[in-house]
């Protein structure tokens, strides 16, 4: 009889330490669902630096401590801090220690927008100017009335120059077959010239563009877009949301990275870059607009739609807006294989 009870006390008491796990399991679950649903919610939403991240009580009341780890980052203070997150999308993992000392960790992306509306910038078509249709502009510059183009594809990449109002260039140099060139930038007397994908740049003689020179990507960068030059750094993209500068005497050297965002949305694929009267100009790829963007803080603070004009030329995927300069206050505008230039007064 002994022997019956003791085997019935065992049996309740396993049932009721499975009752006690299951519901245990369930309460995580229950956290971990709740965590979810907030920071899908909050994906859309966004956040602006200096936001409090209000996690939900059913998280919040279950928890001993939480933090928010950033790859080797982490920090247990929930404000949307810039020490922390960039502007844009931040993967970033909850972990949720329950008072009972049990962590629970969850996946998340928390999205980080810039606080002001970005401005309407408006403009007037002023000149049209021909330019070459068989040209795949990736880089664009002027200086005096000199256009330095440098034109992508496997097989046909270069980097040329010619008179603003003509076709004809002054010079050429063709790149190897395995190379497609990608963005450009003038600094003094020599031509900064990107790739694509073989992780490296080429540096010219500005007056004749003949080959001088040649320097590998900083690692952090995946591949390159588009280039520019503010006086002191040089500025690639990579067809992510980041902006990179870079020592203009050593450009495999990294100086810093911002990352870029307007008021409701981040932007990535960013591509031809221009420095122009303190503030970067970008184009997005595929995307008939310009950016106009804080280099401080990578801020959008004004956007130029120019679908009016690109519809004129964009008759598939590759004819995309993509060139940007500026002549005295007015800017200069093409794409790949357009057939013309723009020149606009910015109102």
């Amino acid at each position: 009889m002994e022997i019956i009870i003791l085997k019935m006390k065992k049996t309740i008491f396993i049932s009721l330490f499975a009752l006690t796990i299951l519901a245990s399991c369930n309460k995580d679950k229950e956290i971990l669902n709740t965590l979810n649903d907030y920071n899908l919610e909050m994906e859309s939403k966004g956040y602006h630096f200096g936001d409090a991240i209000a996690l939900p009580k059913d998280v919040t009341e279950n928890a001993e401590s939480i933090s928010i780890s950033f790859g080797e980052k982490e920090t247990s203070n929930l404000v949307v801090d810039p020490k922390f997150f960039t502007l844009g999308d931040n993967a970033v993992t909850f972990n949720i220690k329950k008072k009972g000392g049990e962590v629970l960790n969850q996946d998340a992306t928390i999205n980080v927008f810039a606080k002001n509306p970005e401005a309407k910038l408006n403009y007037e078509i002023v000149k049209e100017y021909p330019h070459d249709p068989k040209n795949f502009v990736q880089g664009f510059q002027l200086e005096g009335n000199t256009i330095y183009e440098s034109d992508g594809q496997n097989g046909s990449s270069k980097i040329l120059k010619y008179t603003l109002g003509t076709t004809t260039p002054i010079a050429a140099t063709p790149q190897p077959q395995d190379v497609f060139s990608e963005g450009s930038a003038i600094v003094g007397d020599k031509i900064y010239q990107l790739t694509w994908q073989n992780k490296k740049g080429f540096i010219y003689n500005k007056s004749n563009l003949s080959l001088i020179g040649e320097f590998p990507y900083p690692n952090v960068m995946g591949e390159g877009w588009g280039l520019t030059y503010d006086g002191k750094n040089l500025i690639a993209s990579d067809g992510t949301k980041n902006l990179y500068f870079l020592d203009s005497t050593d450009p495999s050297k990294l100086v810093k990275y911002i990352s870029v965002a307007g008021n409701t949305q981040a932007y990535d694929q960013l591509n031809e870059l221009e420095y122009h009267n303190g503030f970067i100009y970008a184009n997005v790829w595929k995307e008939p607009i310009i950016l106009k963007i804080d280099p401080k803080s990578g801020e959008v603070v004004g956007k130029f739609d120019f679908t009016q004009i690109a519809k004129k030329h964009t008759s598939g995927s590759e004819d995309v807006l993509n060139g940007i300069a500026f002549k005295g206050d007015n800017m200069l505008i093409t794409g790949k294989n357009w057939d013309k230039i723009y020149e606009v007064a910015i109102k």
